[in-house]
């Protein structure tokens, strides 16, 4: 089993721009592909954003137990990781980097133990988050409301990561990060 780098935070913390700044930074991490029963959004395309599977396709594949982990983040919509892309970064040596919701990560974390660094990314505030939120102009206001109601949630499981950095300046949040993980990598 090789090493593992979990990311999770709630909707508009920033972690995914901080995920795409560490893999641009470490050569030897290598981003995990989630599976999900939504349709694409946008220019997502499958294979690179996620492994877009219907809904029956989705419920097969849990059936036949090929997920790591798995859940229905919301209502009709599951998000899960594949063994089959756990095997195939950890057969080219390379540390997966999960970019996960709470609860994943959190399983995740319990499902790797000592070979995984779970990090829990947190907005400065819900306010911040909400604002963010607003801002990226993709999401109805009931959509928003939901997210924030969900990461007021989400806020409570903070301390079951092994690290907490905190999304207050996107600078000094990368640098904190990549402390973090030279620290995890070297190990």
């Amino acid at each position: 089993m090789g090493k593992v780098v979990i990311f999770s935070a709630p909707s508009g913390s920033g972690k995914t721009t901080i995920v795409r700044q560490m893999l641009e930074r470490f050569e030897q991490l290598e981003f995990s592909v989630s599976a999900t029963s939504r349709a694409p959004r946008g220019c997502e395309r499958d294979g690179v954003d996620y492994y877009f599977l219907s809904q029956e396709e989705f419920m097969r594949a849990v059936a036949e137990k090929r997920f790591v982990e798995w859940e229905e983040v919301y209502r009709g919509t599951c998000y899960g990781t594949l063994r089959s892309e756990v095997e195939r970064i950890w057969a080219k040596g390379h540390t997966i980097v999960f970019d996960v919701d709470v609860i994943g990560g959190i399983n995740l974390k319990r499902i790797f133990g000592e070979e995984a660094c779970s990090i829990f990314v947190m907005p400065p505030s819900v306010e911040e988050l909400r604002r963010r939120l607003e801002g990226r102009g993709t999401d109805a206001p009931e959509v928003i409301d939901r997210r924030v109601a969900k990461a007021e949630f989400e806020l409570t499981k903070a301390p079951e990561f092994d690290r907490i950095v905190v999304n207050d300046r996107l600078e000094d949040a990368l640098r904190e990060t990549a402390e973090l993980l030279e620290a995890f990598i070297a190990r």
